[in-house]
């Protein structure tokens, strides 16, 4: 039997084109309409209480579930490729709460602060995507990359961020100088080895005259034991892509002394999707 309130349910108040346009989706993690655009609703109460919930915040539980509410095309938002998660915050945020937000800046020179409204849609249209069809060829190899998925980034950001407690928290222990030592050198280990298999998840092949490599553990081993000129030459490639993909910083003028200076936006749940006061 159908619902009889169902006509009053929430409708799409916006649809939108993927920057990716639907690739690096695993099979029936996106359900990709035939004109490309995916149909956005705002967000429901219980949504709303679900990005206020810390823990679920931190493991990524809350921007998922989110996500799969507003925009109910995407089944897995753990697959979601880094490219086109940008686009799909704001085009929440929009649907939720309308294209204008408020933000508070302070001027870098006089220490100004005021408030200052964007044009999310002027944001949202200003999104591209890289292109990862550009490989690298070094000597005889040849090396394609992918984004990394919401998954990988929010896998990499918890364990960043451990190791960046502890490296703020040793310093201050009391245990003995030796130990305080070997534990900041276990830490700095462990923030390269997240370092390499981040890259090592970014390559999806490497070709070689002899085989296509594709499985990451023997990608993650190649990166630990390649020489330092082609480590940096991945390294760079792969931070120059995401960086085409990131939000650019808002240019501003302060009003007070006329300084222009930039400032970053950070799209964070408990933030970005609060509504304007």
């Amino acid at each position: 039997m159908t619902n009889p309130l169902s006509q009053y349910f929430r409708q799409p108040n916006i649809y939108i084109k993927l920057p990716s346009q639907g690739q690096n989706y695993p099979q029936g993690s996106l359900i990709m309409p035939t004109n490309g655009e995916l149909p956005v609703y705002p967000m429901t109460a219980i949504d709303e209480i679900t990005y206020r919930t810390p823990d679920a915040l931190f493991n990524g539980q809350a921007t998922v579930n989110v996500i799969q509410s507003c925009l109910p095309n995407i089944k897995d938002a753990w697959a979601i490729p880094s490219i086109d998660l940008d686009t799909i915050l704001i085009a929440i945020r929009i649907a939720s709460y309308g294209h204008d937000m408020e933000f508070a800046t302070t001027c870098p020179k006089c220490q100004d602060t005021s408030e200052r409204t964007i044009d999310l849609r002027n944001m949202l249209a200003s999104l591209r995507s890289p292109d990862y069809t550009a490989n690298i060829q070094y000597n005889d190899l040849e090396i394609y990359f992918r984004p990394l998925s919401y998954k990988n980034l929010n896998e990499n950001s918890q364990l960043q961020f451990e190791q960046q407690k502890l490296l703020q928290i040793i310093p201050d222990s009391s245990i003995s100088d030796a130990d305080k030592m070997t534990a900041l050198t276990k830490a700095f280990k462990q923030l390269t080895e997240i370092t390499v298999r981040s890259l090592s998840i970014s390559i999806t092949t490497i070709k070689t005259p002899q085989a296509l490599v594709t499985e990451q553990p023997y990608i993650e081993e190649f990166l630990k034991n390649c020489d330092r000129e082609l480590f940096n030459q991945i390294r760079d490639h792969v931070l120059n892509l995401r960086e085409q993909s990131e939000l650019q910083p808002l240019k501003l003028k302060c009003t007070a002394c006329e300084n222009e200076y930039e400032q970053a936006l950070t799209l964070d749940m408990s933030s970005f999707f609060a509504p304007a006061s």
